[in-house]
């Protein structure tokens, strides 16, 4: 038997009886405990999201123990042992010039994979800043900053970068201004559009009410609940600004020789691919390692995100 209680807007509540169990099952309210039991057991229940940490967590240890794990310089030229097989001294050969393999790949990944994140996180918060703009202010700036993304967009991704690299050069700091140009449209779209619904909000409208600032209401009330979506989307993001890194590199248009580098490992390998597969093989099977544990790791937060909300 239910009793009623007045509710805070004075309409009459039922009371469940959950907390003397005698309300039905779907009423009845979980132990405290429970909830961030949960939530923070939950990230490693998924499979693809644990997968993906695993792949790119060895990359990156591996990447970072680079001095550990090989005792060769990877400029290092060795003219008299050229286009060595695998094995014996050197566990994946030499190239052309004698340089080890297997320290290049290795030096390779931390260059690739610096640069990949790095450019990832100029555009995130240059798309972040206009985005929250766009979708908290609207009118007029609202169209300015729309109207520079169909600007962006009207171009293929890759041709627009390596049209932006080949002005400006080769080099590192010239691929970050170029994926950095080209790649913050896609989160000003994703954080435009989660601000639109979020600015609406009674929290929101609660702290427009109390006198906050419009900017203090983006950073602390907007923002935290809007980022989700953009760092999903920048994990997948990461594997396309990598593949461009490689493209580059292998068109010559990327970090400059001889520092090691997949793409252009990849390139100078293609010439001896029937008789030393292994120099254009093994980066390639990198950067598909790379893109993989990425994806899964974007998937698996992705799929956090419908379970929560």
């Amino acid at each position: 038997m239910t009793t009623a209680s007045v509710g805070p807007a004075g309409l009459p509540a039922l009371d469940t009886g959950a907390g003397t169990g005698t309300g039905t099952g779907t009423g009845a309210a979980a132990p405290a405990g429970d909830v961030p039991r949960s939530r923070t057991s939950r990230w490693y229940h998924s499979t693809t999201l644990v997968l993906g940490l695993t792949i790119t967590g060895l990359i990156v240890a591996a990447a970072l123990a680079a001095p550990l794990l090989t005792s060769y310089d990877p400029i290092a030229q060795d003219l008299q042992s050229p286009l060595l097989s695998p094995g014996g001294a050197h566990l994946l050969g030499t190239d052309q010039l004698g340089r080890d393999v297997w320290s290049r790949l290795l030096y390779g990944a931390r260059t690739d994979l610096r640069v990949g994140f790095l450019a990832v996180l100029f555009p995130f918060v240059l798309g972040t800043f206009l985005g929250c703009l766009a979708g908290y202010f609207g009118g007029w700036v609202d169209t300015i900053v729309m109207r520079l993304v169909d600007v962006v967009v009207a171009f293929p991704f890759y041709v627009l970068i390596i049209a932006l690299v080949f002005v400006l050069g080769p080099g590192a700091r010239s691929i970050y201004i170029a994926i950095t140009l080209v790649g913050w449209v896609s989160y000003t779209r994703i954080i435009r559009g989660e601000l639109l619904i979020a600015k609406r909000q009674e929290y929101v409208l609660a702290a427009r009410s109390g006198g906050l600032s419009g900017p203090r209401v983006i950073a602390v009330h907007l923002v935290p609940n809007v980022i989700s979506q953009a760092v999903v989307f920048a994990m997948s993001d990461i594997v396309l600004d990598i593949l461009a890194i490689v493209t580059l590199g292998y068109l010559g248009l990327g970090i400059p020789p001889p520092t090691a580098d997949w793409g252009a490992m990849i390139a100078q390998g293609q010439d001896f691919v029937t008789t030393n597969w292994q120099l254009t093989t093994i980066p390639g099977l990198a950067v598909v390692l790379t893109g993989l544990g990425l994806s899964l790791i974007g998937d698996g937060l992705a799929d956090l995100l419908r379970k929560e909300s």
